[in-house]
């Protein structure tokens, strides 16, 4: 009798938090979104991936990320234990929690549907029936359009398997569909790629974003919920959120209009240069692309009233200390801002840490280096830390006010001007680096990057 129980104590599998620990890993599925994870610059980016190797770097692991087509695949991965977790924007409804275990509501969204804006704006569920409809099959969107059908019965929509959210936004920007139904968050980051739609009525009102578990065991949620304590009382989570929201936010209709454009007509040609710099420089050839739009909307002739010419608009001092004799030939002048680049990143104190380093080395290339660090002075008099961006970026705008320019050693500056600067290229190096995908890949206009399965990933780099 005893050795029969000590067999069935023994035969029992350890719990999801013990298998994390022994391991050093914790699985993650999520998804490939704006609003989830993609690859950048230095690697994985998104909301989902910072908050989930957050986590996985709070219990002392390393997390490992299975990239899936959606989000109900994720919450399926959860279901079957393939995973440990699912972090891909996953909206925590009802009938998901009859089924599995969230963690705390950490964003919080609304279905909207979306138009085109010189298409009549429909108002009600009414102006839907008989209107070519989209939605991602077994999505909450597509479950709030069932509940809705019941009321109107002339209401018809197709559920679409294969395709995410951008690519329904493209088919409405399209003509292809009239309508999709896209969460607010998700709106928020793929209109910039088509600017010209918009968000008519909502569906439904706000909802709840959290994180997916295994019903079969809560070794990891209660956990879950202290990690998401710590980070709303220290700010993380709001710096996280800010990072990609907020720059989403501030970049404009006008801008992303143009922009887009100019990828289509004006990039493929300047791509090449943008990638020999690229290869000389250690920089990626994307964010080189983004300055010189920034700069010059890919003018390689442009001119300033100033005296700055050429791509990336170089002074003629600048120029000569770079080794550049002719500022409108693109090849001299792309090569040239990536090296003052350089030399404007060199000044920035090597502790500070991606990507507020770059943010930092941008702004000072663009108001001078004395007049940045004027601004870390004045945003560590103010009790902000001079190496975050989001600190100095507050503080930049007071050096053109007189009653703090006066307390400074280099005086006045337009401090707006590099601000928006910053801006407007954090911008559209999103853009492009979610056109590629990876810096080696063609341009794929509003096209996802494949599928894929992550090695592990280290949760300290």
């Amino acid at each position: 009798m005893t050795v029969a129980l000590v067999l069935a104590t023994c035969s029992q599998p350890p719990d999801i938090l013990t298998q994390v620990r022994e391991a050093g890993l914790l699985q993650v599925a999520t998804r490939n979104s704006p609003t989830a994870y993609y690859l950048g610059l230095d690697g994985p980016e998104g909301p989902e991936y910072e908050l989930a190797r957050g986590f996985a770097e709070w219990l002392g692991v390393r997390a490992g990320f299975i990239v899936v087509p959606s989000g109900t695949a994720a919450l399926e991965e959860v279901a079957h234990h393939r995973v440990h977790l699912a972090a891909a924007g996953i909206v925590a409804n009802q009938a998901r929690r009859s089924r599995l275990v969230f963690g705390p509501t950490y964003q919080q969204v609304s279905q909207n549907i979306v138009y085109r804006e010189w298409d009549p704006p429909p108002e009600s569920a009414v102006d839907l029936e008989g209107k070519r409809i989209e939605v991602v099959a077994g999505s909450t969107h597509a479950e709030a359009l069932a509940a809705l059908a019941r009321h109107e019965p002339g209401l018809a929509y197709v559920e679409r398997r294969g395709v995410d959210q951008l690519d329904l936004l493209a088919r409405v920007s399209s003509g292809d569909i009239d309508y999709t139904v896209a969460d607010s968050s998700e709106f928020s980051l793929g209109r910039h790629f088509h600017p010209e739609l918009r968000t008519a009525f909502t569906l439904t009102l706000s909802e709840g974003i959290a994180w997916a578990m295994s019903p079969r065991d809560d070794s990891l949620a209660p956990l879950v919920r202290r990690y998401f304590d710590d980070i709303r009382a220290d700010g993380s989570l709001e710096r996280i959120l800010a990072r990609y929201y907020e720059a989403a936010d501030r970049f404009d209709y006008v801008h992303s209009l143009g922009f887009m454009r100019h990828v289509h007509e004006r990039l493929p040609e300047l791509r090449p240069l943008f990638e020999q710099a690229a290869a000389e420089t250690g920089f990626d050839w994307r964010l080189l692309a983004a300055i010189a739009y920034q700069e010059s909307k890919w003018d390689p002739a442009a001119t300033s009233v100033t005296g700055v010419r050429g791509i990336m608009m170089l002074t003629e001092p600048t120029a000569a200390r770079v080794g550049i004799d002719d500022r409108l030939d693109p090849v001299q002048s792309i090569l040239g801002g990536a090296r003052y680049l350089i030399e404007v990143e060199n000044k920035i104190p090597p502790r500070i840490p991606e990507p507020d380093r770059m943010w930092l080395a941008l702004a000072a290339y663009n108001v001078g280096f004395g007049h940045l660090e004027d601004a870390r002075i004045l945003t560590q008099r103010q009790g902000g830390s001079p190496d975050r961006w989001a600190d100095v970026r507050r503080h930049l705008p007071l050096l053109a006010q007189e009653r703090w320019y006066t307390t400074l050693r280099r005086g006045y500056a337009r401090g707006w001007e590099p601000v928006q600067f910053v801006d407007r290229i954090e911008g559209y190096l999103e853009m492009l680096v979610w056109l590629t995908g990876s810096p080696d890949a063609p341009l794929r206009l509003v096209t996802p990057p494949p599928v894929e399965v992550m090695a592990d990933t280290a949760a300290v780099d």
